[in-house]
């Protein structure tokens, strides 16, 4: 799972949970709910009638009076409001090439290539590799400089130096060749589970 989308589950999930819990509280309060199914809140708990709110009036007025009280909550207010914006712009963000201009320096004009087709090409390219049972490829970055992502599971007798001198000298400059581009790379590798073999 990618880091932004693990982050954004995680915020959406405890907003939801947080809303979720409030919802469900001021309902049970709302509907009397407590007494009539004949249930004892636990002390100090809000909204355990209909009557009930949850700021009494001396709350709402308490620090009122104070100088520092004003200029507090329009300071958490503002950085609430912040950091819902940089979230926003945060999401707004590309963080996938799209389409990669093709050739240069300069590029080609007009000649693109798609993200997702420069990624499969990359993929069954890694895959042809001695000692390579798997590979997958996405790219990341800007069009203007976009970064490989390889995925590799190697079988259980190869070797992580060969194949990945392989995978520099082969498919990741053939790319580069073809993209006109740096095309800098991460890699990832995996080795296949095996049965430990008996020595005799």
């Amino acid at each position: 799972m990618k880091r932004k989308s693990a982050v954004n589950r995680i915020l959406v999930a405890l907003t939801g949970i947080v809303l979720l819990g409030g919802g469900l509280l001021m309902l049970a309060g709302s509907f009397d709910l407590y007494r009539s199914w004949r249930m004892t809140p636990p002390r100090g708990w809000p909204l355990t009638d209909p009557r009930a709110v949850l700021l009494t009036r001396p709350d709402q007025t308490r620090w009122t009076d104070e100088g520092w009280w004003w200029p507090t909550v329009i300071a958490v207010l503002a950085i609430v409001v912040l950091l819902a914006l940089w979230w926003l712009l945060a999401q707004l963000r590309r963080t996938h090439p799209g389409r990669i201009p093709v050739g240069g320096p300069p590029p080609a004009d007009g000649v693109e290539l798609r993200e997702r087709a420069l990624s499969d090409a990359l993929a069954a390219d890694v895959q042809h590799l001695p000692g390579v049972l798997r590979a997958r490829a996405r790219m990341s970055g800007t069009s203007r400089h976009p970064e490989a992502h390889v995925d590799l599971t190697l079988t259980p007798d190869s070797e992580p130096g060969p194949v990945l001198q392989a995978l520099c000298d082969g498919p990741l400059e053939r790319a580069r060749r073809s993209t006109g581009r740096a095309l800098p790379a991460k890699g990832r590798l995996r080795v296949t589970p095996h049965k430990a073999h008996r020595a005799e």
